[in-house]
C-alpha cells in the first residue's frame, strides 16, 4: 500500500506545541523537560525548544528545573468561550434548575474521550476536587458523557471509551466496553442518564442531552448531588420532568 501523501497545510510545530501545553493537568502543573517529552512522545530537544518558546511567548515560565503554565494560556480558552453563545445561553438556565432543585447543575461537550464543563450552577461542593468550567472528566463514567456517546455512532463510542482506558474509579464504575456499550444503547432510548457513585462514592447525577433547532445533540446538562440527598428513584420522579421542560425551552433558542 502506498504512503499517504503528507499534508502540505499541517504544521507539525504547532501540533507540538498544543501537544506541549495539554500534558499539563492538575496532577501535573509542573514538569521537566523529560517529563513533557515522555508525556508527548516528543524528542527531548523538540520539547526544550517547544518549552523554551512557550516560556518566551509568556504561556510558560521555568524556574531552572521545572517548567509551569502562566494565567496567559487561559486567553485560549477565553477565545472560545468569546466566540460561542451556548455557555452564556444555557447559564441561567442551569442557575434556575439548581434553584428549583437545591442541586448542582452543568452543561458539557464531548471532547475526545473527555467531557468539558462549559457552564455550571453549584448550590454546594458535590465533589472531592472542585469542578468549574474548563473541568475535564472521562465520559465513559459519568452521566453527561454518557448522554453524548449514547447520540453519537456506537462505533465512534466505542472507540472513544477505549480510547480513554476506562478504569475503576470507585466499587461502582462499570469499566467492561460490553456492558458500556448496553448502557449507551438504554439511554438512546430513555433520553436521560443515571450514574449512582460510578464516578465518585456519594455522588449521583442526572442527564440528558441539548438538541438544536434541527434535532441535533450539541451538549449535555445534568443535576448532581449526594445520595444522602437523593436517590435514583427521586431524581427520575422529581428532576426528571424539570429537565425535561428546560430541555424543551432550550431547543428552539440552540442554532
Amino acid at each position: 500500500m502506498p504512503e499517504e501523501a503528507p499534508d502540505r497545510d499541517h504544521m507539525a510545530a504547532l501540533e507540538k506545541g498544543l501537544a506541549v501545553i495539554e500534558c499539563f493537568d492538575a496532577a501535573h502543573d509542573k514538569l521537566t523537560i523529560a517529563d513533557v517529552a515522555r508525556a508527548t512522545d516528543l524528542s527531548r530537544a523538540a520539547a526544550r525548544r517547544c518549552l523554551l518558546t512557550l516560556a518566551r511567548l509568556g504561556y510558560a515560565e521555568f524556574d531552572g528545573k521545572f517548567f509551569r503554565l502562566t494565567p496567559r494560556v487561559l486567553r485560549l480558552g477565553h477565545a472560545w468561550l468569546a466566540s460561542t453563545a451556548l455557555p452564556q445561553l444555557v447559564q441561567p438556565f442551569l442557575e434556575r434548575l439548581s434553584e428549583e432543585t437545591h442541586e448542582s447543575s452543568s452543561a458539557s461537550l464531548l471532547d475526545g474521550h473527555e467531557i468539558v464543563y462549559i457552564a455550571r450552577s453549584a448550590q454546594r461542593r458535590i465533589m472531592s476536587v472542585g469542578l468549574s468550567v474548563g473541568t475535564r472528566l472521562p465520559a465513559f463514567c459519568t452521566s453527561m458523557g454518557r448522554v453524548l456517546l449514547a447520540f453519537r455512532d456506537p462505533a465512534d463510542a466505542q472507540a472513544r471509551i477505549l480510547a480513554g482506558k476506562p478504569r475503576a474509579l470507585t466499587p461502582h464504575t462499570v469499566t467492561d466496553p460490553a456492558k458500556l456499550a448496553e448502557i449507551l444503547a438504554t439511554v438512546r432510548v430513555q433520553g436521560h442518564c443515571i450514574v449512582d457513585q460510578e464516578l465518585e462514592l456519594g455522588l449521583i447525577s442526572l442527564a440528558m442531552p441539548l438538541f438544536n433547532a434541527r434535532g441535533e445533540v450539541i451538549a449535555a446538562f445534568n443535576i448532581s448531588g449526594q445520595v444522602q440527598r437523593s436517590s435514583a428513584r427521586d431524581m427520575a420522579e422529581h428532576v426528571l420532568p424539570r429537565m425535561r421542560a428546560l430541555q424543551a425551552m432550550l431547543r428552539p433558542l440552540i442554532t
